[in-house]
């Protein structure tokens, strides 16, 4: 009878230390924050990975970002990001023709954004029951700054300020990101993300380029350049054409070539994509905010929990 009284203590005791081992863990965490970086890749005049071989020429980004769980395979997320983008003439394929173009801009932007993910397995889970794998599709709707630069005399300067092609374009502009992503269950309070996206957006301008040669304005810039460059705004006409056949040994633009061939001189690229954007590949971290991440996890002490605790 004393064994059986026994045995079953120590099982109702294993049990609830089980259960309670369990239920330690055992908490729906709809908020999670992540962050992220890796390599950022621009597409536009200067870059066509689609129409010429012309390599991987990658920046970088990094973001932080807060999710929400508002469904069963739904997150909600905002995120903000900032990106390096760049592109110039002398690594293109020469099918492109644009060496001659001797063109090239870089651009540190800001980003933010609203994302909606679909995950293909359920996302509303307790955090230890939270599926090993899980693959995502997102979309979302953001804003981004737009600052574009180009070298002159040793300084980079911003080229927006300058309407180039007479055609100004916002500090600010519209993106549209797109794309997929996997999540890799590193614990019960973290995820290693994955992620590859595009970012589309509404301009042409990330690269300050997008009219194919400049017939339409070369007037303008060449009368703001003046006499010998003692005009109202030279550098105009130095940062719009920097083709060495029209330009002199001492760098200046020569107006007489440029005149005598009506402007007929290349800029862009005559790519069949309207618009610029650029591709990011990520990896990072998300956090899941569970009731009990505080004490279990982050400002407890480990070796000595049982003598005492940080506070």
């Amino acid at each position: 009878m004393r064994k059986i009284i026994l045995l079953t203590f120590l099982w109702a005791f294993t049990h609830v230390a089980f259960s309670q081992s369990f239920n330690r863990y055992k908490f729906e965490a709809p908020w999670s924050v992540s962050a992220s970086l890796g390599p950022t890749q621009y597409f536009g005049e200067l870059y066509s990975l689609w129409k010429y071989n012309e390599g991987i020429q990658p920046d970088f980004n990094a973001n932080i970002a807060a999710r929400y769980t508002m469904g069963t395979r739904i997150k909600a997320r905002a995120e903000f990001s900032y990106y390096k983008i760049s592109g110039q003439d002398p690594p293109a394929d020469p099918r492109s023709n644009r060496p001659p173009r001797n063109l090239h801009f870089r651009a540190q932007n800001w980003e933010a954004s609203l994302i909606g993910e679909y995950h293909l397995k359920p996302v509303k889970l307790y955090n230890i029951t939270r599926h090993l794998f899980n693959l995502y599709a997102f979309a979302g709707i953001g804003v981004s700054s737009n600052d574009p630069k180009a070298e002159l005399r040793g300084e980079w300067v911003s080229l927006r300020p300058y309407q180039l092609e007479n055609n100004p374009y916002e500090k600010f502009i519209m993106v549209f990101p797109t794309g997929l992503g996997m999540k890799y269950k590193i614990n019960v309070y973290m995820d290693m993300i994955v992620e590859m996206n595009y970012r589309w957006t509404l301009t042409d301008y990330m690269d300050d380029i997008s009219a194919y040669n400049v017939k339409e304005f070369y007037l303008d810039l060449v009368n703001d350049y003046g006499v010998n460059g003692n005009g109202t705004n030279p550098d105009r006409l130095r940062l719009a054409i920097r083709n060495p056949d029209f330009v002199k040994e001492n760098g200046e633009p020569d107006i007489d070539k440029i005149l005598r061939n009506n402007g007929r001189v290349r800029r862009g690229s005559g790519l069949t994509e309207k618009f610029d954007g650029y591709l990011g590949f990520n990896i990072g971290l998300e956090i899941y905010l569970s009731p009990d991440i505080w004490d279990n996890w982050i400002f407890r002490d480990r070796i000595y929990e049982k003598r005492f605790r940080w506070w």
